[in-house]
């Protein structure tokens, strides 16, 4: 085998939609936990001026210097109240489509559309929101984005059950994970590496400093105090993981050590800081990208999927 025939083999993998159907539902149940999260507050979040928290003006207005093309609820607004729909309105719109968009993503229903429709919702709620979003709306969005590019509907899809339509280029599909991948490890990757070119994490300050800090203080400090020899170890710990995961991921012996490492990582985090939303995205993208399906064994995996693409290329190849 060339290697140009290698890279091609690597980039254009034939891969089940197991993961696809994956990312789907873990996305639809982080969009609907976000909703219900901000159900209260959505409109004193985004008001424009006024009882807002921070006037929505002020964060579009420092979008703009950055570039007048990015989706936010600006536009939404202003479509609004040219068919004479209120302010108020318009976001209460807005945050019911969420709600409705993550039960159809969830269900598999309208999948293409519920994705475009999730992506853009979501982006702008972001970007109009940029003075108080934080991580997970960034991982929300990338996931979100790949979800919406992806070979839709899955499998486990109420679409595929209805249109009965036949299945989508595994090329395709496999290659959208593989992006997914490659993602990952950047993030991880970078993340680590800044996190090891400071002292805080190899002397547990900046562990110390996470978990005291209003509104993340969760874990009672009396508990802190008779656990702060550890506190080194975690730091060390998470630095290792996060650098190395380029590396262990791919690698067979050790994927699965690293990707239920990882997966524990966050769930502690989503427990010990309240982070839930945080932790559940990043778990849904780490399941996605090298979950159980991909830890099996591609070479068995890739063989089973040519055998079972080949009527459906013969199928296309005669229409």
């Amino acid at each position: 085998m060339t290697r140009k025939e290698k890279v091609a083999r690597f980039l254009f993998p034939l891969e089940s939609d197991n993961w696809l159907a994956l990312l789907r539902f873990g996305l639809g149940l982080q969009l609907l936990l976000y909703a219900l999260s901000l159900k209260g507050d959505w409109n004193y979040l985004f008001a424009a001026t006024g009882g807002g928290l921070i006037s929505r003006n002020l964060g579009e207005a420092i979008l703009s210097l950055e570039s007048p093309f990015v989706p936010r609820l600006g536009w939404l607004v202003a479509l609004g109240t040219r068919i004479g729909i209120s302010e108020d309105a318009v976001l209460s719109l807005a945050w019911m489509a969420l709600l409705v968009i993550s039960c159809t993503l969830i269900a598999g229903l309208l999948c293409r559309w519920s994705a475009i429709l999730a992506w853009f919702l979501h982006l702008c709620a972001d970007k109009s929101g940029g003075l108080v979003s934080y991580g997970v709306d960034n991982f929300m969005t990338i996931g979100l984005f790949y979800l919406m590019l992806s070979p839709l509907p899955d499998r486990y899809a109420l679409d595929q059950w209805l249109r009965k339509s036949r299945p989508k280029d595994q090329q395709w599909n496999g290659f959208l994970r593989r992006v997914l991948q490659i993602h990952m490890c950047l993030i991880y990757f970078f993340s680590g590496i800044t996190k090891c070119l400071g002292s805080g994490w190899w002397d547990g300050t900046n562990i110390w400093r996470a978990l005291t800090r209003p509104p993340f203080n969760i874990v009672p400090p009396e508990i802190l105090v008779r656990w702060k020899y550890f506190l080194p170890a975690v730091g060390i710990s998470i630095c290792l993981l996060e650098t190395g995961y380029p590396v262990f991921i791919w690698l067979k012996k050790t994927r699965t050590i690293w990707l239920v490492s990882i997966l524990a990582m966050h769930v502690a985090i989503g427990l010990t800081m309240g982070m839930y939303l945080f932790a559940l995205i990043m778990i849904v993208l780490n399941l996605a990208a090298f979950g159980p399906d991909f830890a099996i064994g591609q070479s068995k995996g890739s063989t089973n999927d040519e055998k079972r693409s080949a009527p459906a290329r013969s199928a296309m190849d005669s229409n």
